[in-house]
């Protein structure tokens, strides 16, 4: 890295109506540098990358961007324009096309032809080369469909290096990242930082902002607040420039009393509903006591998601072994079933699963609860009205008007939405698979005290979660999945990552 500045971001104000999404921010990025930006959900980082690569142009903002020491001027529909002139981004979700191969990834809409017909021995080749480059270890005809989470983003960090970038933006790599996957990731940064590149690197981990940065800019409400030499700081200042305040402890104390077991999951075994002879569980055992939090942790793989969604009655076929609710031996098919029950799920992927973005705040969270407010003809919307502005106002979820539709909120609002809509069921059991995952700190305390309002209130959660501190700081006990199987469960007083990892690698 040298001081030379390759991206110098001048007063650059971006309106939408009724809202003003940047103000005033200013910053700048050095050549060769990886520049962390943080702030919580709606702070105006997404807004301002997207003018970087293109998807707001020119005369769009206020204020300026000079790149390479002349200003930036993209036009409309210019992301194209803006890969040309060596900006790339990475979007936290994935874009690939998974019935197309690595190389047709890559090379897709710039495939290299002779006379008119693609050359696929040079694309290939030009793709290994790429990969090789960079040491990102994934074969150049694989199909993209049978690779891991970990490889494809790979893979799109390759796609957008085959355009030549010298600015490499990246929103939220890691988010569906194991911590393996995660320092092959650190590595392959490192590896484009001794190449020159640039990277902008956008994340909800501030632990690796220490991991991986030269320098973090701070936006909060639409401003940068500061830019900090990373070495120089630490998470705690981090948390105090993006909330405006001191948070003294990230995990609020509840004072729920846990009571007798209320669910049980025994010697649980289940296949891929898909291919009868792949395993998904191996033996479960779990109970949950009413008002309890029971936190589960394991690898990506160990099979905790498929135990959750098994249990909601939306995938594993069960070949063994029985579900108690309330004592009663309990068999759920579908979700439906699950929810009259008194199980709900708020899913991993909130975008893909949890939500339909296009339809409005309103529709999404009464969705799975129409039964409540209708009768065999029609629906009776003024109740439907009453009980998702209560649930907007118990979350606190921020929002103008409940028919904005669902994708115009942030992160954290997003998911507020997925909980409000389980909530609104009334559950007894509430099963969370990453709850926080891809929201800001703020957003994350704000979930962390609904947990312990409900948990208090008698209502037993199961909490999946990637961060072991997490899992630690909210759990009254955690089980911990190997290979699809239970492999131990402990109580929170006994419980340190050191032996959660050894129940989660098979050692203990």
């Amino acid at each position: 890295m040298n001081d030379e500045i390759i991206l110098d971001i001048k007063n650059v104000t971006k309106r939408f109506p009724g809202i003003t999404a940047l103000k005033d921010v200013s910053f700048q990025v050095k050549r060769g540098e990886i520049h962390g930006l943080c702030g919580e959900n709606g702070a105006g980082k997404s807004t301002l990358m997207k003018i970087l690569a293109g998807v707001y142009p020119y005369g769009s903002y206020e204020g300026s961007v000079i790149y390479e020491g002349k200003e930036l001027k993209l036009e409309d529909r210019s992301i194209r324009q803006a890969i040309e002139e060596g900006i790339a981004i990475v979007y936290q979700e994935l874009t690939l096309v998974p019935q197309m191969t690595v190389g047709e990834n890559i090379y897709l809409g710039k495939e290299p032809t002779d006379n008119g017909v693609i050359n696929w021995n040079k694309l290939y080749s030009d793709t290994k080369n790429i990969l090789d480059q960079y040491h990102l270890n994934v074969e150049p005809q694989a199909l993209v469909s049978h690779l891991g989470v970990g490889k494809m983003q790979m893979v799109e960090i390759a796609k957008a290096l085959s355009e030549n970038a010298k600015v490499l933006i990246l929103d939220e790599p890691t988010s569906a990242l194991n911590e393996a996957e995660i320092e092959k990731l650190m590595e392959i940064l490192d590896s484009l930082k001794a190449h020159g590149v640039t990277c902008i690197y956008i994340t909800h981990k501030l632990e690796e902002f220490a991991r991986i940065t030269d320098s973090v800019t701070v936006l909060r409400d639409g401003k940068a607040v500061t830019t900090l030499t990373t070495k120089d700081t630490s998470v705690e200042e981090l948390v105090r420039y993006m909330v405006g305040r001191e948070m003294k402890e990230r995990f609020p104390k509840g004072a729920r009393q846990p009571g007798e077991v209320i669910f049980e999951v025994k010697n649980l075994h289940a296949v891929d509903p898909g291919e009868n002879n792949r395993k998904v569980l191996n033996g479960v055992n779990l109970n949950l006591r009413k008002g309890e939090i029971l936190g589960i942790a394991g690898l990506m793989g160990s099979g905790r998601t498929e135990l959750v969604t098994t249990i909601f009655g939306e995938y594993g076929k069960i070949t063994e072994g029985s579900i108690k609710l309330e004592g009663q031996e309990i068999i759920t098919k579908s979700a439906r079933e699950a929810m009259n029950l008194g199980i709900s799920l708020v899913p991993e992927d909130r975008k893909g699963l949890g939500l339909v973005l296009i339809q409005s705040i309103l529709n999404n969270i009464s969705l799975p609860n129409l039964p409540q407010f209708s009768n065999a003809i029609s629906i009776d919307k003024n109740a439907e009205l009453k009980a998702c502005l209560q649930q907007a106002k118990d979350l606190a979820i921020k929002a103008t008007n409940l028919e904005n539709p669902v994708e115009s909120l942030s992160g954290g609002n997003q998911q507020k939405v997925v909980i409000a809509k389980w909530l609104m069921s009334v559950p007894k059991v509430l099963i969370m698979d990453d709850p926080t995952r891809g929201v800001d700190v703020g957003a994350k305390y704000e979930i962390y005290k609904l947990m312990n309002e409900l948990a208090e209130q008698g209502v037993s959660i199961i909490m999946i979660s990637s961060e072991l501190e997490e899992v630690l700081g909210m759990s009254d006990r955690v089980m911990v999945m190997c290979e699809g199987r239970s492999n131990g469960t402990l109580d929170a007083a006994e419980a340190t990552q050191e032996k959660i990892m050894a129940y989660a690698t098979g050692i203990a």
